[in-house]
Order: C-alpha cells, then sequence, then structure tokens
C-alpha cells in the first residue's frame, strides 16, 4: 500500500483518538489525561498500533485496563466519526507509551 495513504490514515486516526480521549477522559478514565501520542497501522490498514500516555503515572495501570476493556466501545465510536474515510475501522491494539517517563529517568540520571 502507499506509504502516503498509511501516513494518512494514521494522522486521522491519531486526531480522532485524541479527540475521544479529551471528551471522554475525565468522566469515564478516572479524571486522567490521555495523550495519543503515535499510531501506526498495518500495510493492509486492518490493525492500527495506539500509543497513549496517561497523566497522573500512579493510575496509569488502572486507566489503561479500563481504556482495554472499552476497546470496542471506543471502535464503535471512532467508526461514527471516519465511517465516510474509510471502508472498515480498524483493530485496535492499545499501548502504554513510557518514552516521556524514560527521558525523565534519563534526565535524573545527568543531574547527578
Amino acid at each position: 500500500m502507499d506509504n502516503t495513504r498509511l501516513n494518512k490514515v494514521s494522522r486521522l486516526l491519531q486526531k480522532e483518538f485524541g479527540v475521544y480521549f479529551q471528551q471522554n477522559g475525565a468522566q469515564t478514565y478516572e479524571q486522567s489525561l490521555i495523550s495519543v501520542t503515535s499510531v501506526r497501522v498495518s500495510a493492509d490498514l486492518s490493525v492500527a498500533k495506539i500509543y497513549v500516555s496517561i497523566f497522573p503515572h500512579q493510575k496509569k495501570e488502572s486507566v489503561f485496563s479500563l481504556i482495554k476493556e472499552h476497546k470496542s466501545k471506543i471502535k464503535y465510536e471512532i467508526g461514527q466519526k471516519i465511517g465516510m474515510q474509510l471502508r472498515k475501522v480498524p483493530d485496535l491494539e492499545f499501548y502504554i507509551d513510557d518514552s516521556l517517563d524514560y527521558a525523565e529517568k534519563i534526565d535524573q540520571l545527568l543531574k547527578k
């Protein structure tokens, strides 16, 4: 598949997931701030890997388990928004993006 098409679909999904978590993060996900850091789509557009960053870090595991539990609801909501642009909403796989935690740890080590 054309790389340009994959990039467009990834950006579209990242934007829509960001809006979804911004609107629903406070009431559904324990008053947490959820950021979508990146979305990677498979070449056949069947799987989307969504990397999320969750703040505060103390609630990271519980909020992430809630996201996994609501995966079908999230897919339905996103499908309603992008139904005219994609034929089929890809299967969703969520991952915690801990790159900010890693960068903070490196920064703390360098300050010592």
